[in-house]
C-alpha cells in the first residue's frame, strides 16, 4: 500500500474503492493527498483516488496516472481533447515536488496526433522546461495510450509525433516496449554546441570543467567528451568507475557549459565489456534521475564512435537495464520496460 508519512493522524480509506485498509494522509494548506492501494499492472484504470493541490487547480480536474521507465517516474495526462497542454508548466513544477506534490520527473501529455501521427507526445520538466524528447517518458506513453484505449492487442505500434521529431513505440508480447528512435545526429549545429565548428562532429574532444576535489581526490579538470543528439542534447564521457562520480557537483557544471547553448544532458559510461555498459545520468531540466532513454541510445553511439563498444549492448542504469542497438540502418532501437504505478486525479 502507498502511504504518505504524516506526523498528525492516520484516516482510514474511504469511497476509495479500498476497504478496511489505512493510509497515512499529509495534510497541507493546498489540499491532502491519500495513496490507496496500488491497481494490478493493466487492470482497467479506477476513475478516482485523491484529490491534491486544489489551491492551484481549483478549476479543474484532471485524472491522471504515474507510471516510470526504470524509475524515471512520469505524471500522464490524457490530453486528447487539445491541441495544447491542460497545465502549464508552473503547475507542471508543483506537480513533480516530490515533498508537496505527486512526485515526478516529468508530466507528460497524450495530444491529438498532426500529420498522420496517432499521437503528439509533449513533456514538461520538473523544472517547468519543455524538452524535444523522452525515451523513457515515450515508452511509458505508449503503454498509457494502450490502457486509454482499452488495447488489448500485446504488439499494438504508435506514430508518435514529438519536437525531436516522429517517433515509433511498439509493445512487444513479453510486457516491453521497443522504440524506434530514428538516427542519431552528429554535427555540431544538430547537437547544437560550439565545442567544434559547424559541420563537424565532437568526437573525444577535451572539455574543461571546473571541479577539483571529490572526497579528497584531484579530479582532472578537462574531459574526454563525445557529442551527441537523439532529437535532444547529449555529452558523453567514459571514466573508469561510475560509482566515484559525484552528480551534484559535476552534472550542473556540464548542463550549464557555455559550450552547449541550449544545456546538455550529460551521461557518465563505464565501459564492463564490449556488449554491457554502466551509466549514471545528470539530465537536462531534471538533474539526477535512475534512467535515461535517449541517454542511453547517446552512448552506445558515443562508445562505436571512440571503439569502445558494439553496436548492440546491454546499458545499465541505476533503476534497470535497457538493451541498446544501433542497426545497420543507422537507427538505434530501445527496449525497457514501461510499468504503472497508480492513478488520482487533482
Amino acid at each position: 500500500m502507498w502511504q504518505v508519512k504524516s506526523q498528525k493522524s492516520k484516516v482510514k480509506s474511504q469511497n476509495l474503492g479500498v476497504k478496511s485498509q489505512e493510509s497515512e494522509v499529509r495534510s497541507q494548506e493546498s489540499g491532502v493527498i491519500f495513496l490507496p492501494t496500488l491497481p494490478t499492472p493493466h487492470s482497467p484504470l479506477p476513475t478516482t483516488h485523491y484529490s491534491l493541490l486544489t489551491t492551484h487547480f481549483s478549476n479543474m480536474t484532471i485524472e491522471f496516472v504515474k507510471y516510470h521507465g526504470l524509475g524515471n517516474d512520469f505524471i500522464l495526462i490524457d490530453n486528447r481533447a487539445s491541441s495544447e497542454p491542460v497545465i502549464t508548466p508552473e503547475q507542471a513544477i508543483k506537480l513533480c515536488d516530490r515533498h508537496f506534490g505527486i512526485g515526478a520527473d516529468g508530466v507528460i501529455f497524450a495530444l491529438p496526433g498532426t500529420n498522420g501521427t496517432d499521437y503528439t507526445m509533449r513533456i514538461f520538466n520538473s523544472d517547468g522546461s519543455e524538452p524535444e524528447m523522452c525515451g523513457n517518458g515515450i515508452r511509458c506513453l505508449a503503454r498509457f495510450i494502450a490502457d486509454l484505449e482499452g488495447n488489448t492487442n500485446s504488439t499494438s505500434r504508435y506514430r508518435i509525433h514529438t519536437l525531436a521529431g516522429i517517433i515509433v513505440p511498439q509493445l512487444t508480447a513479453d510486457g516491453q516496449v521497443r522504440v524506434d528512435m530514428e538516427e542519431p545526429r552528429l554535427l555540431a549545429e544538430e547537437i547544437p554546441t560550439t565545442l567544434v565548428a559547424n559541420g563537424e562532429k565532437a568526437i573525444d574532444q577535451s572539455l574543461s570543467i571546473d571541479v577539483e576535489t571529490f572526497r579528497g581526490t584531484s579530479l582532472q579538470k578537462n574531459w574526454l567528451v563525445t557529442c551527441v543528439s537523439m532529437g535532444n542534447p547529449h555529452c558523453i564521457t567514459f571514466v573508469d568507475d561510475v560509482a566515484a562520480i559525484s552528480l551534484e557537483a559535476i552534472g550542473p557544471q556540464f548542463e550549464h557549459h557555455p559550450v552547449f547553448p541550449q544545456r546538455t544532458n550529460t551521461e557518465f559510461i563505464q565501459v564492463v565489456r564490449r556488449d554491457y555498459l554502466k551509466m549514471r545520468v545528470w539530465e537536462r531540466g531534471a538533474g539526477i534521475t535512475l534512467a535515461c532513454g535517449t541517454g542511453a541510445c547517446a552512448s552506445l553511439v558515443a562508445g562505436v564512435l571512440t571503439g569502445k563498444c558494439d553496436r548492440a549492448a546491454t546499458v545499465e542504469l541505476p533503476g534497470g537495464c535497457l538493451q541498446i542497438e544501433w542497426s545497420d540502418d543507422q537507427k538505434l532501437y530501445m527496449t525497457g520496460p514501461a510499468e504503472r504505478v497508480f492513478t488520482g486525479r487533482i
